[in-house]
């Protein structure tokens, strides 16, 4: 097929034989692209701002709790650094805020840092091993839970060698859990190890 050309200054040019495109000669390929990922990004700084507003309110932490301090750290959850106000009762992390002036996160958080509080207060937390019998739910003891899976790598491992297990990393784990992780990894003889953040 030919491809006809475009003139200069034109709005509208053939694409080929039969076939026309509008063109806004206004705003380039490149232009478009730059105000779309700024908005987008715009658009979650706002939302995450105002869920993390919102869940505040909703479980109506207006008011500080008396004798509590504010303490400014790091989200723990990847290397960007956001800022965190963490406000702190009798050595207990009881809820946070945004850090407003922070110069990395400037006011805003992701999803991740947003519910990072949830992962210490929620009340969804596992806090014992479950394991499935029976089609139900039940609880072990941390001593059974531990032999139980140590039993069934180390039969994993001498049936099929090490490379056989995978190892998956995960966003909502902390800094250092991650190393331990890649440190556990290393120590059962494997390179098999990723990170499922792909956001």
């Amino acid at each position: 097929m030919a491809r006809s050309k475009i003139k200069k200054g034109s709005s509208t040019g053939a694409v080929s034989a039969g076939r026309r495109v509008t063109m806004n000669p206004k705003v380039a390929r490149r232009s478009f692209l730059k105000l779309s990922a700024a908005s987008a990004a715009l658009t979650g700084v706002a939302m995450t701002t105002r869920m993390t507003r919102k869940v505040n309110a909703a479980a109506g932490q207006s008011a500080p709790y008396i004798g509590s301090e504010k303490i400014r750290t790091i989200c723990t959850y990847c290397a960007v650094g956001c800022g965190i106000e963490a406000e702190v009762h009798n050595g207990v992390w009881v809820r946070q805020e945004i850090a407003t002036d922070h110069p990395v996160s400037r006011g805003a958080h992701c999803c991740k840092g947003a519910g990072a509080i949830d992962m210490v207060t929620s009340e969804k937390r596992m806090k014992k091993p479950m394991k499935r019998v029976n089609g139900k739910w039940t609880t072990l003891s941390w001593d059974q839970a531990m032999d139980e899976i140590s039993a069934k790598l180390l039969d994993l491992r001498e049936k099929n060698g090490p490379d056989a297990l995978h190892f998956n990393g995960s966003a909502k784990v902390s800094t250092e859990m991650a190393y331990l992780q890649r440190k556990f990894a290393a120590f059962w003889g494997s390179n098999n190890i990723d990170h499922q953040a792909r956001i």
